[in-house]
């Protein structure tokens, strides 16, 4: 039972820094914050996401690069370009690696605008001593406490949450699903209610209307788990919605 609520925890927490911080704020802007509040969540982005620790700053300017070009050459993961998840995948890593490092030439200077930055704290979470101690960390709690063998099979999507998470949706959600909307790329709905990805499934309605906080909305069905935290962080003053009238009342 101590792996299984480990897991689950560990899958929520992570996926929650990854739509709310990595997607809604650095790559959209969904919300402001405080210079503070964004080390608070550089931080805490870190503690949740462990091994598999994704910096704000490539996964913006990589996720801003696929909506400008979705399902196109240019897409940096685009299952159209990839023979299998796998491959996507890997080309995600590589073109992520690239983007983190300043490698990657010929991007335009507007997708640069406003992304989060530390590198500093980015080269210290990314480290290779930072993710092989949590790895290990995670090698020993299942140690301790797995009492199957097959509980040892969770290990690796440990190792590798961010990555799964996006993989769901960028390979997933642009083959199975349904369209509210008609858009230029192949982005689909992938589940009518989302217990999976906390609002991230709704793929179709994001690519829709990319500037909006609430991915959910548009059917009785489509509820949002991560819009409703941001609504309370919101009021409670840790961010500030942009277009918060517009917002509220589509909720």
């Amino acid at each position: 039972m101590a792996i299984l609520i480990f897991f689950v925890l560990h899958w929520y927490s992570s996926l929650f820094f990854q739509t709310f911080f990595l997607h809604r704020y650095a790559a959209h802007k969904m919300f402001t914050m405080s210079k503070t509040w964004e080390r608070i969540f550089f931080v805490l982005t870190f503690i949740f996401q462990g091994s598999n620790y994704l910096s704000a700053y490539g996964y913006g300017l990589m996720h801003r690069l696929h909506h400008a070009h979705a399902d196109t050459e240019k897409d940096p993961h685009s299952p159209k370009f990839s023979a299998n998840l796998f491959d996507m995948m890997w080309k995600t890593k590589l073109f992520y690696s690239d983007v983190v490092r300043g490698r990657e030439s010929g991007i335009e200077e507007k997708y640069y605008k406003d992304l989060p930055s530390w590198k500093s704290f980015d080269m210290f979470a990314s480290n290779w001593f930072n993710r092989l101690a949590w790895g290990t960390a995670y090698v020993a709690f299942y140690y301790v406490y797995a009492t199957e063998w097959w509980m040892y099979l969770l290990l690796p999507i440990h190792f590798l949450m961010s990555p799964v998470h996006g993989a769901i949706i960028n390979w997933f959600a642009h083959k199975f699903g349904y369209r509210n909307f008609t858009t230029t790329d192949t982005s689909m709905n992938f589940l009518p209610f989302d217990f999976l990805m906390m609002g991230e499934s709704y793929h179709n309605n994001h690519h829709k209307h990319g500037s909006r906080a609430n991915f959910g909305g548009f059917r009785w069905h489509e509820i949002d788990p991560t819009y409703q935290i941001i609504k309370l962080f919101n009021f409670l003053g840790i961010i500030k919605l942009r277009n918060t009238k517009k917002e509220l009342v589509a909720s």
